[in-house]
C-alpha cells in the first residue's frame, strides 16, 4: 500500500515524501507526495526517468523553461539537467526510471 502510505504520510509532512513503489534490476519507480506549496528542491538525475502527475498540479522548472502540470500528465527529464518541483496543489506523482 505504498501509495496510499504517502498520501497518509505527506498529510503530516513539512516536505515531500517520497517512497519507492517498485525497484527492479532495468527500473524504478517512485512515487512523490506533496501538499500544496512545498517545493522539491534543485537536483539532477543521471537516468533516463519520466514524471507522472497522477493527481493534483505542479510546477517543472528547469533551466530554460517552467511547465505546469496537470492531473495525467506526463513530461521526460533529461539526464543531467538541473530541475526542481513546486506544488500548486495536493499532488502524487510517479517517477518512472530506467
Amino acid at each position: 500500500m505504498v501509495i496510499q502510505d504517502v498520501v497518509k504520510a505527506v498529510a503530516q509532512a513539512a516536505s515531500p515524501v517520497v517512497k519507492i513503489l517498485v525497484k527492479g534490476e532495468a527500473a524504478k519507480v517512485i512515487v512523490l507526495g506533496f501538499k500544496k506549496g512545498m517545493t522539491l528542491k534543485e537536483h539532477k538525475t543521471n537516468v533516463n526517468t519520466r514524471l507522472v502527475v497522477l493527481e493534483g498540479q505542479i510546477n517543472y522548472f528547469s533551466a530554460n523553461s517552467k511547465v505546469t502540470m496537470n492531473k495525467f500528465d506526463d513530461l521526460d527529464i533529461p539526464v543531467n539537467e538541473p530541475h526542481s518541483v513546486e506544488a500548486l496543489a495536493d499532488s502524487i506523482c510517479f517517477l518512472i526510471q530506467g
